[in-house]
This record gives C-alpha cells, structure tokens and sequence, in this order.
C-alpha cells in the first residue's frame, strides 16, 4: 500500500511539473484574458440576454481581436518611441520627488523603486521588442482563451466550488470572496477609470501637439501608473504640462489643457465617481494595495500587478482567520 501510494504521489508530482512547464510560457496571456473576461462578463451578461451566449462571446471576441491587431501594429511602430518617452517621463517625476525634503527612510525607498521600476521596464520591453512573433503568439493564446472562459464562465464558477473540500469550505468561500472583492475595485474600479484617464491625456497631448504619437501614449501611461498612487495622480502629468505651455508662450493649449485636464483627468473625475467606486482600498488598506501592485510589477511585469494586490488580499484574509480561530481555542480553553 505504501509502495502504491508512493508510485501515485511521484506520477502526480510528475503530472504537475509537466503541466506546470507546459503552461508557463503562456501564463501572461492567460492571466490577461482571465483578467479581461472579468472585465468584460458584466456586458456579456447583457448580451447574452439578447443575441445568446455564444454570439456575444464571439463578438466580444471579435473586437477583442480587432484591439490586439492594432496593439501589435503600434506596438512594432511607437516602442521606442514609447520607452524612451516614458523612461524620460518617470525619471522627471521621481527626480521631482526625491528632491522635496523626505525622510531618508522614504527616500531610499523610493530611489531604489525608480531603479527597480526602469530596470524591469526596460528588460520586459526589450524582450518583446525583439520578438514580435512571441507577442503575437501570445495574443492569439489571450484571444481564444478569453473566447473560453467567456463562453464557459458559469461552469467554470460551478467546477471551483465543487472542488472546495468540505472540511475548509468555509475558509475557501472567504478566500474567494476576497479575491473576487479585490478584483473588483482594482479591475472594474481603478483601472477601467485609470485606463480611461490615460487615454483622455495621450488625445489631448497628441492633438495640442504637445508630443508626437509615442511620446503622448507614453504620458498617458504615465497617467495611469500614477493614478496607483495615494495622494498623488493624473493631475501631475497635466498640470505639468500646463505649466510647461504656459512658460513657453502657448496661452490658449495651455488653458485648455488645465480646464480639460481638471475635468476629464483629476480631480473631477474622482469627485464624481467617489460613491460607485467606494474608498479605492480594494478589499485591503491602500499601503497594503500600493506595496502589492508595486511588488507584483517588479516580481511579474505588468500581470504583477494584478497578482501583486490579490496575493496581498489572501493573506490578509487568511491571518485574519487565523486570529479569529486562535481567538476561538483561547475562549473555549477558558
């Protein structure tokens, strides 16, 4: 019996890694489509009602697709353009952050952040600046994984909780619930609106003429990126550039840019949407949030960002039932 027991233990471990090398090559592109069908089910819900399950798995696919053909083509156009831009752009902000007076504490953080931030940055881009057909390939996995768990998500949703073991069901269903709350304020809060206000700012520096085509999708990440930060936000970048219109004689972008930028950017978006997407602390406290998106970045690259924050929420879920359970043997003991 122990022989057998051994012999199963060693064919699933076997099982395992082989799945495990199979599948992360494409564990990105997987982990976008999940994220984007997340996104998305709410629309597709709406859809179903009216064309059927598959039809509008399918046209959210087909638009799906329509999208990565023309990431792919920007991509191989603007890169350069954008990292250099962007490397520029985040250097200026932590440049201008380093130099107000912080505690030393702070301020190695954040100079050893920038370091980390550009360096990962530069390494993820230039693996895919030099590999198009890998980011194509990983595209085509992203599109026709999205199109199946779009098509299959109530099964899906069956099969994880038929897979809880009834003796820590309790504890799983709150692991769940956990993840699915981060995830909704992070996806369907932050970065839907975050996303938005990216590209309300690359139009507005593109079409004042502030920068070309790479550098004003570079600004318009930047948007987002500081839009994951307490306190601080998009208003920085427009404000910024304002000021630089205002000082270089072009009176009237510059007005436009600071009354457009105040109401499509921050803060007014912020005031207005403050109630539907709740205290932006995505199920855990904001430091907590920042440190995993910021960790998850550097550890992961962009899909970091996502596991950073719900990793995060899990913990915390899990040494909140431990307490709650050393708590109940300690009043039972008594």
């Amino acid at each position: 019996m122990e022989i057998e027991t051994a012999v199963w233990i060693g064919v699933s471990l076997g099982v395992l890694y082989l799945t495990w090398q199979t599948v992360s090559p494409v564990l990105s592109p997987l982990i976008v489509a999940v994220t984007l069908a997340y996104i998305l089910y709410p629309l597709h819900e709406r859809l179903s009602v009216r064309i059927g399950n598959r039809w509008s798995a399918l046209l959210l696919t087909g638009l799906l697709t329509v999208f990565s053909f023309l990431f792919i083509l920007g991509f191989a156009l603007w890169i350069n353009d954008i990292k250099y831009s962007l490397t520029d752009y985040v250097d200026a902000f932590f440049a201008w952050l380093l130099g107000l007076n912080l505690p030393s504490g702070v301020y190695d953080l954040l100079n050893k952040l920038s370091s980390a931030i550009a360096e990962r940055f530069n390494s993820y881009v230039l693996g895919y600046t030099y590999s198009l057909p890998k980011l194509s390939l990983q595209t085509i996995v992203a599109v026709f994984a999205f199109y199946g768990v779009l098509v299959n998500a109530r099964a899906i949703k069956d099969e994880i909780y038929a897979l809880l073991p009834p003796s820590r069901e309790e504890l799983a269903r709150k692991l769940i619930n956990s993840a699915t709350e981060t995830l909704h304020y992070l996806l369907r809060g932050w970065l839907l609106v975050s996303v938005g206000k990216g590209v309300v700012l690359a139009f507005l520096f593109y079409v004042l003429r502030i920068s070309d085509a790479g550098g004003s999708i570079a600004a318009g990440i930047l948007v987002v990126i500081l839009e994951l930060l307490p306190v601080v936000g998009g208003w920085i970048v427009w404000s910024a550039s304002s000021i630089y219109l205002f000082t270089s004689g072009l009176y009237w972008k510059a007005l436009a840019m600071g009354i457009l930028g105040f109401i499509l950017i921050s803060p007014m978006p912020d005031i207005v949407l403050s109630k539907r997407l709740g205290k932006r602390q995505w199920g855990v406290n904001a430091l907590v949030s920042l440190v995993g998106i910021f960790g998850g970045y550097i550890a992961f690259g962009f899909v970091g960002i996502i596991i950073g924050p719900v990793s995060l929420s899990l913990l915390i879920t899990l040494l909140e039932e431990w307490k709650r359970a050393k708590n109940s043997r300690w009043k039972s003991a008594q």
